[in-house]
């Protein structure tokens, strides 16, 4: 993920990304611990750039390009067979954008858990335990998808089942792989 002013080139984002990291300060924003031009502070001072607030928000937000295809029908097929939660490391500003965005696709989750509003990230094992005790289901009746792999490795190491996924082929075949008795189905 790399922020890049308009007036930048390709070759200009790709010598930024090295040096954009998931640090404490990310974790603190998505925390809710500081605001956004408290970070983008932070991330200019890292990146040895000067850009406006309004850039980085700009670029901030440009990376939700989509949704996942084929998503949305996969969880309408779901939707009232098993609860269905949002779990997501994200900050306000995030938030608001993908919220907005894809409320569509977001529609048969029963509640979104986001880090910024409970205070925790993945894959701290205390975040898990949190959406656990939250949604009144235990950890190991809990079938848990994620695309990156240390935070599918939080969620195996609190007991829940868990899934490392990047494309709908992918959620369909590890739903196929558990056994829907393990996990919190609906009758």
């Amino acid at each position: 993920m790399s922020l890049v002013r308009p007036s930048l080139d390709r070759s200009d984002a790709k010598a930024l990304k090295p040096h954009f990291v998931f640090d404490e300060t990310l974790a603190r924003y998505e925390c809710g611990e500081i605001p956004a031009g408290d970070y983008y502070a932070a991330l200019r001072r890292a990146l040895s750039i000067d850009i406006p607030d309004a850039q980085f928000d700009h670029g901030w937000n440009a990376i939700f390009t989509g949704e996942m295809p084929g998503i949305d029908a996969l969880l309408r097929s779901l939707e009232g067979r098993v609860p269905l939660y949002v779990f997501s490391n994200t900050n306000v500003d995030h938030q608001r954008v993908w919220s907005s965005r894809f409320a569509q696709v977001l529609r048969p989750f029963e509640r979104i858990f986001t880090s910024c509003e409970l205070g925790k990230r993945k894959p701290a094992p205390e975040a898990f335990h949190a959406v656990a005790q939250a949604i009144d289901v235990p950890p190991e009746r809990i079938l848990f998808f994620d695309d990156t792999l240390r935070n599918v490795e939080g969620a195996l190491a609190v007991g829940m089942h868990a899934a490392h996924v990047r494309s709908t082929a992918q959620v369909e075949e590890a739903i196929a792989k558990y056994r829907w008795s393990d996990v919190n189905e609906r009758k």
